[in-house]
């Protein structure tokens, strides 16, 4: 079995994918021409969101590492980006099976009413391979330990997808009976939440209010994503001392970045919204008409303009923020390419505020830069062995350097169950099973309160 899961996800997600939303059609009662064409738009998207990283990276790696030796800049840990990380998250023990294991305990919550949503966001599932990866590692190469923490991570993921549904539901279009169960994602709730709640209280930052349209209007032209992108492109090539044509070159790449993706992402939702309506109404059923929500990727709303703008602002933002914050010995390159996936739950929150948005990311990006460092070691001994027993060039990591990545190693999700088993070991087990335990209640109390309430008003329209 581990055999044949190593192989399937070897396929990556451009394939995979494809397949396995074939099957899940099929399964669910989809035509094969429907379900095939569905997903082949998943993988299509997954194609074009590859062009569109591999121009970030291809194009923008060299002139960023131009700029770390021009000004000397000293960051030790390199930045492997998400590849680095999915490949040390699958190529191990607890990756080869963590999508069956996760699967399993998906349908043991839904019995017992600990979660509504049916996570089938099946490529992402390598964020709870990953950290159970590291954990795999950093205990000895202990598969308890490499489990224990996927499935901590994955529960708590699942239990923040029902929290935040309404909100994200309410905040997107079309995006009815979704949920988010993607762990780097879901780690910026939190500081969405505290941080929005405390530029409330400031006296009149309300009228601060500007969104992605707003900016349109106040800057123009100026304000569109795809001029941004532009200057922000260029800006990076001047500061590098390149040449002007390359510094136009790197404009209009950076331009184009911003202008592919939400063209990208309408892939996505058309893949996914036939196998979403779908398996609504079939777990509806089964479930005698209850509420459940679809666990989607991500990458179905990150072309939404504030994400856009956000994002673009904060890359150079980042950068600077890498070289000046104390302690940090990470110099991000590769992932700047998942900064997009940042803004996914923070956009519910702020209403899409432009203003409250760059100042959620900016505070989360810098204590996850922190994150980053402090994990540094665990990851690197993780890539290591991935490397030296699979030969796989993504883990590869150049002589001298630590390994990091943005990708959920910056994220509160992984950090605190990384500390946890790191740090306080048996303790740790103890305060994620509690804390872990606490969150299933929670949401078991409001899941059986709110079936309550709709039973209430079915009975009373009747």
């Amino acid at each position: 079995m581990e055999q044949v899961f190593s192989y399937i996800i070897s396929l990556g997600a451009s394939v995979m994918m494809p397949i396995l939303f074939t099957i899940i059609g099929l399964c669910i009662g989809l035509k094969f021409g429907k379900s095939l064409k569905s997903g082949l738009y998943v993988g299509v998207g997954f194609v074009g969101l590859g062009i569109v990283t591999a121009l970030l990276t291809n194009n923008f790696g060299s002139p960023l590492s131009e700029i770390s030796k021009l000004y000397n800049l000293q960051l030790g840990v390199f930045d492997m980006g998400w590849p680095a990380a999915a490949a040390v998250a699958y190529n191990t023990a607890v990756g080869a099976l963590i999508i069956p294991i996760c699967l399993g305990v998906n349908f043991l919550m839904l019995i017992t009413k600990t979660t509504r949503t049916v996570n089938i966001d099946l490529w992402n599932y390598w964020h709870f391979a990953f950290i159970g990866a590291v954990a795999y590692f950093v205990m000895g190469e202990s598969l308890a330990w490499g489990y224990f923490a996927a499935i901590v991570c994955y529960i708590n993921t699942l239990v923040m997808a029902d929290l935040t549904a309404q909100k994200f539901q309410g905040y997107y279009e079309n995006m009815d009976g979704i949920s988010i169960p993607q762990p780097f994602c879901q780690s910026f709730t939190a500081f969405a939440l505290g941080i929005n709640w405390l530029l409330d209280k400031i006296p009149g930052f309300s009228k601060l209010d500007i969104d992605a349209e707003g900016l349109k209007k106040k800057f123009g032209v100026l304000g569109e994503p795809l001029v941004l992108g532009v200057i922000v492109g260029a800006l990076i090539g001047a500061l590098a001392q390149l040449d002007i044509k390359k510094i136009l070159f790197l404009g209009v790449t950076m331009g184009a970045v911003m202008e592919l993706i939400p063209r990208i992402t309408r892939l996505f939702i058309d893949g996914l919204m036939p196998i979403s309506e779908k398996t609504q109404e079939v777990v509806k059923r089964k479930f005698n008409g209850k509420k459940v929500y679809i666990g989607m990727s991500p990458a179905l709303v990150i072309g939404h303009p504030t994400t856009l703008v956000v994002s673009l602002l904060l890359i150079p933002v980042t950068l600077g923020l890498a070289v000046i914050l104390p302690g940090n010995e990470f110099l991000p390159l590769a992932s700047l390419a998942g900064m997009f996936y940042v803004f996914v739950m923070v956009l519910p929150f702020t209403k899409g505020n432009v203003v409250k948005t760059f100042i959620v990311g900016l505070v989360a990006v810098a204590i996850g830069l922190w994150f980053v460092t402090d994990m540094a070691p665990a990851f690197t001994q993780a890539a290591h062995t991935v490397f030296a027993q699979t030969g796989d060039n993504a883990a590869k990591i150049p002589d001298g350097f630590e390994a990091g990545a943005l990708d959920f190693a910056s994220s509160l999700f992984g950090w605190v169950i990384y500390k946890c088993v790191n740090n306080l070991q048996w303790v740790g087990m103890g305060v994620l099973t509690l804390f872990t335990l606490g969150m299933m209640y929670w949401n078991r109390v409001r899941i059986i309160a709110d079936e309550k309430k709709e039973r209430e008003m079915n009975t009373a329209e009747i």
